[in-house]
């Protein structure tokens, strides 16, 4: 989602999931917008599972699903405003996986599910931990041979993308660049100048531009 010029939003679990239970993960990542592109229109992409770009490692061990950007050549469906990428993998118990990454982005890996390591010291992550990488062209993952018994996966969400560098001043749920363009935000919401987009859910899949 691109919130841009003012965008009224609410994410929820589907109806179905919170009627009958099960296991269901809900992450929300702000990537700041240039200032350049601060107040472009605001855009939604409803990306479903079917649409990302999967690749394996060699030996099978881990399931790589690019959903924004590009990985060794291969592009997910997410469009971004800035060079970003973003990757949710999946390794079973023991496997390890090194992926290429470009040298002029940042990189981040925040766990999801399960235990492991990150990098070539194999510093140890579990569940709710980030990692911040440093310098490189490459960052590596690799899941504990012995995993919990409700996590037996280390599900593991890659981003990382060129740093913008500018200035940002941030209340509440809004990002500028400014404390004069925070204001003005705010006067506009107050105003009902922010936009909205109806949210599909479930019809054929086809995402919304």
């Amino acid at each position: 989602m691109t919130a841009g010029s003012g965008l009224l939003h609410i994410e929820a679990p589907p109806e179905s999931l919170v009627t009958s239970g099960g296991l269901f993960h809900g992450l929300q990542l702000w990537v700041n917008l240039p200032a350049a592109d601060k107040m472009k229109d605001p855009r939604y992409q409803d990306i479903r599972g079917g649409s990302v770009k999967l690749l394996t490692s060699a030996d099978g061990g881990a399931l790589i699903r690019v959903i924004a950007g590009e990985l060794d050549g291969h592009a997910g469906p997410g469009i971004t405003h800035t060079p970003i990428t973003m990757v949710h993998a999946t390794l079973q118990p023991g496997a390890e996986v090194t992926l290429p990454w470009r040298a002029d982005f940042n990189g981040l890996a925040y766990v999801l599910a399960g235990r492991g390591s990150v990098g070539a010291e194999q510093r140890p992550v579990h569940m709710g931990q980030a990692a911040v990488f440093g310098d490189g062209g490459a960052l590596t993952l690799k899941a504990a041979a012995i995993q919990d018994g409700n996590a037996p996966e280390l599900e593991v969400v890659l981003l990382g993308g060129q740093p913008i560098r500018e200035p940002m001043a941030h209340y509440g749920p809004f990002v500028m660049n400014t404390r004069e363009e925070l204001v003005q935000a705010f006067e506009d919401f107050q105003a009902g100048r922010l936009g909205t987009i109806p949210a599909v859910h479930g019809m054929d899949g086809t995402p919304l531009t």
